[in-house]
C-alpha cells in the first residue's frame, strides 16, 4: 500500500491549477483577438460607410446646383420647367434621407445619379433650341455660358478635393453656395425690366394738361407720368407689377394707403409707395403709364419720380413745382 505524502498531493494540486490558469489565459487571449477584429472590422466598414456618404452628399448638391442653374436659364427663355421642379423637389427628398442615412444604398444613389444627369442632358439640348429662338445675343450668351462652366468647374473641384478633411469640404460647399447665388443674381439682373424716356405732366383742376418738368403749385392737381420698357430677349413675358415713389422736397415718400399706397420689400428694407400698376409685359417697347391724383397741393420744391418691379429699381424721373 503506497504511503500518503501530503507534499505530493499539495504539487498535483499546485499543477492542476497552473493548468486550469493557463487555458483561462489562452481563452481570455483568443477572446480578446477575436474582439479586435471584430471592432476593427466594424470600424472600417463605418469608415467606408461615412465616405461614402460624404461622397454622395456632394454629388447631389452638384446636381442640385445645376437643375437650379437649368431652371434660371429656360425660365428667363421662356420654356417649360415643371419637369426640372419635380427633379428638384425628388433630389431634396432624397438629401433628406441621405442626411437620415436610412437603408443607405451606394448602388441605389448611382442609378439616381444617372437618372438625373440624364435629364440634365435632355435640357442642355433643349436650351440650345431655346436661345436659338429666342435670337439671344452672342455675347450675352457666351457670358451666361461661361459663367455656367466656371461653375461647374468649381463643383468639379470640390468633388476632387473629398480626400481633404471635413471642414474644408464644408468651408468649400458654402463658397459653392455663394457663386451660385452670385450667378443667379446676374441673370436675374439681366433679365429686370428697364424704364426710359421716363417723362411727368401736370394736369389743372380744369384738365389741362402741361409738360416741361417745372410746373406751379396752383396748376398742378394730377401728374401724369409716362416711360416705355425696353425690350430685353431675357425677360420673362408674363404679369409683372411696377411700383410708382413720388419723393417730396423733404425726402418723403407721397402715400395715401386709403386711395392705393402700400409698401414693398427693396434691399431687405421696407419701402413705401406712391402707387402701384399691373402690366403685361411682351416686350415690344410698350409704353406705361401712370396719373396720379393726390388730393392737396405738392410743396415747392423738387420731386423725385423712382419705378421699381421685381425687387430692381428700374427708373428715376423728377419734376419741380414752385
Amino acid at each position: 500500500m503506497e504511503e500518503y505524502n501530503p507534499n505530493r498531493q499539495s504539487e498535483q494540486k499546485l499543477k492542476i491549477a497552473v493548468a486550469v490558469l493557463i487555458i483561462l489565459v489562452t481563452a481570455l487571449g483568443f477572446l480578446y483577438f477575436r474582439e479586435r477584429q471584430f471592432n476593427k472590422r466594424n470600424e472600417d466598414l463605418s469608415d467606408l460607410q461615412a465616405k461614402d456618404l460624404l461622397v454622395a452628399s456632394t454629388k447631389l448638391d452638384s446636381i442640385e446646383n445645376q437643375l437650379n442653374t437649368k431652371i434660371i436659364e429656360i425660365k428667363r427663355l421662356g420654356g417649360d420647367v415643371s419637369e426640372l421642379i419635380r427633379a428638384k423637389q425628388q433630389l431634396q427628398k432624397d438629401k433628406i434621407a441621405l442626411q437620415k442615412s436610412v437603408g443607405f444604398s451606394m448602388k441605389k444613389y448611382e442609378l439616381k445619379f444617372k437618372k438625373y444627369l440624364t435629364l440634365l442632358g435632355e435640357k442642355d439640348n433643349e436650351l440650345v433650341s431655346l436661345r436659338k429662338e429666342n435670337g439671344i445675343l452672342a455675347a450675352m450668351n457666351d457670358s451666361l455660358s461661361k459663367e455656367a462652366q466656371a461653375l461647374l468647374e468649381d463643383i468639379s473641384f470640390a468633388q476632387k478635393a473629398l480626400n481633404d478633411s471635413a471642414i474644408n469640404y464644408t468651408i468649400r460647399q458654402k463658397e459653392l453656395s455663394e457663386r451660385n447665388r452670385e450667378l443667379s443674381e446676374k441673370v436675374s439682373q439681366a433679365a429686370a425690366l428697364h424704364a426710359e424716356s421716363i417723362n411727368v405732366y401736370a394736369i389743372s383742376v380744369k384738365g389741362k394738361e402741361s409738360d416741361g418738368g417745372v410746373y406751379k403749385s396752383k396748376k398742378v392737381d394730377k401728374v401724369r407720368i409716362t416711360f416705355y420698357l425696353q425690350e430685353n430677349p431675357l425677360t420673362t413675358r408674363e404679369a409683372k407689377v411696377i411700383f410708382l415713389r413720388i419723393i417730396d422736397p423733404s425726402g418723403q415718400s407721397i402715400a395715401d394707403m386709403s386711395t392705393g399706397s402700400g409698401s414693398f420689400t427693396y434691399k431687405n428694407k421696407d419701402v413705401t409707395y406712391t402707387a402701384k400698376q399691373r402690366i403685361v409685359y411682351d416686350n415690344s417697347h410698350q409704353s406705361v403709364e401712370f396719373v396720379y391724383s393726390r388730393g392737396q397741393a405738392y410743396k415747392d420744391g423738387k420731386h423725385i419720380i423712382e419705378l421699381y418691379a421685381e425687387g430692381y429699381k428700374i427708373g428715376e424721373g423728377f419734376f419741380e413745382v414752385k
